[in-house]
């Protein structure tokens, strides 16, 4: 065998059981805390996007997490009324269609329940971003670091005072110092999840305290995304 394919068929492999060890340890949440997940995702996107009632989101979360405990006898084989997974689909369409939503919400519930099966649905309140610089970065020396690369662009983004601009500043290094703290959990551990998600509604909270607009909001978060010290 060539050498060039013997290297190609060795990068090859080494993909595909990195793919399948990615697969391994992803965490595996039980049920319940899929329905709190659903809450903290599905939920607020189907009530302003989708304009469902807060009622029918709860039902929504009760028939997708009846449905998982459903999934679960069906794998175990332990299942008396369901024998595949293609037949408790038909029951999970059939409890949808009673909660008597508009068919553009019923499409919605649909495209969603699809995202999740194949695990390709974001959620921007679970992801955690954290920048290890705030390891040892002080919440003093940070402040005087923002003020100097980024006082200035950001007034001019945000078309805010100055004052406005450095309680940004330490909201955001609170933020970056709480990612550090939150990112020292183990990713299989659903309380770093319900950290993150309680970070950014804190983050919230303290924008509102700043008089930001909804824009205004949208656009620091934007802005210190992409603006990292």
């Amino acid at each position: 065998m060539q050498l060039m394919t013997r290297v190609f068929i060795i990068g090859l492999l080494c993909i595909i059981t990195g793919h399948l060890n990615a697969q391994d340890s992803a965490p595996k949440w039980t049920p319940e805390e899929l329905k709190e997940l659903f809450g903290y995702c599905d939920k607020p996107e189907l009530i302003s996007k989708y304009k469902f009632a807060p009622d029918i989101t709860d039902k929504v979360a009760e028939i997708d997490y009846w449905a998982r405990q459903q999934q679960k006898t069906i794998t175990a084989n332990t299942n008396e009324v369901y024998a595949t997974n293609g037949e408790l689909e038909k029951e999970v369409i059939k409890k949808y269609k009673a909660l008597k939503v508009s068919d553009e919400q019923f499409k919605a519930l649909m495209e969603l329940r699809q995202l999740r099966e194949n695990k390709t649905a974001s959620c921007p309140v679970t992801i955690l971003r954290e920048n290890h610089k705030f390891d040892t970065l002080t919440a003093i020396k940070a402040l005087q670091l923002y003020k100097t690369q980024f006082r200035k662009p950001l007034l001019d983004k945000l078309g805010i005072n100055g004052r406005q601009a450095d309680m940004l500043f330490e909201i955001e290094i609170w933020k970056q110092k709480e990612a550090i703290t939150v990112a020292a959990i183990s990713v299989t551990d659903f309380s770093r999840i319900r950290k993150t998600v309680a970070m950014y509604a804190e983050r919230e909270r303290r924008f509102r305290v700043v008089g930001l607009t909804d824009e205004q909001r949208e656009n620091a978060i934007l802005y210190f995304d992409q603006h990292q010290l």
